[in-house]
């Protein structure tokens, strides 16, 4: 059991609605009246916000969320197969639970899958990747000091943009979180 002052950013908590993780929170002390926590929670498994109070020192169920390592392998549309390292044990996750991820997903890449009561709740990729262009404009020449960008379409089909000395071919590393470039890879 937690109370709401082990309430941290990213703790999953399980709630009358099921899985909730805790997107943010603040605790409150007004002038008058008991403390309380204004929490804004996010539903694991349907993807729903919602925002709740609590007194301050309500009790909750920690839910027991296994993180674990493994490879992706590929998908057929609907579902994606991923494999464990070690045992090479093969799991396959919907599209509901990889979401957006996909666009960060290249074959034989190392991927996060949350795990509750044996179950694939969610999936997280690495912060950064790695991956090769394989469409891009060339540059403008003579532009180059103004920090001007252009779009490049990468192997697993997201567009980021990216400075334009890259080409078509080079491998770029991008951050997951934001879909920007971060450097060049040789």
């Amino acid at each position: 059991m937690i109370s709401t002052a082990d309430f941290r950013n990213g703790l999953i908590v399980e709630s009358d609605q099921g899985l909730m993780q805790i997107v943010e929170f603040q605790h409150v002390k007004p002038g008058k009246g008991g403390a309380f926590v204004r929490t804004k929670f996010k539903n694991v498994l349907t993807g729903r916000v919602l925002e709740k109070t609590f007194r301050s020192g309500e009790k909750f169920e920690e839910a027991r969320v296994e993180e674990q390592a493994w490879q992706y392998l590929y998908n057929d549309g609907e579902l994606y197969y991923f494999m464990h390292p070690e045992t090479y044990e093969q799991v396959e996750v919907g599209r509901d639970v990889v979401s957006d991820n996909s666009r960060w997903m290249k074959e034989n890449g190392e991927v996060t899958l949350l795990f509750h009561k044996g179950r694939v709740i969610a999936l997280r990729v690495p912060i950064s990747v790695t991956l090769e262009i394989t469409k891009s404009d060339p540059g403008v020449q003579g532009d180059r000091s103004s920090g001007a960008t252009k779009p490049a379409t990468l192997e697993t089909g997201v567009t980021v943009q990216v400075p334009l000395f890259i080409e078509e071919g080079e491998t770029i590393k991008v951050d997951t979180r934001t879909g920007e470039y971060i450097e060049r890879v040789n």
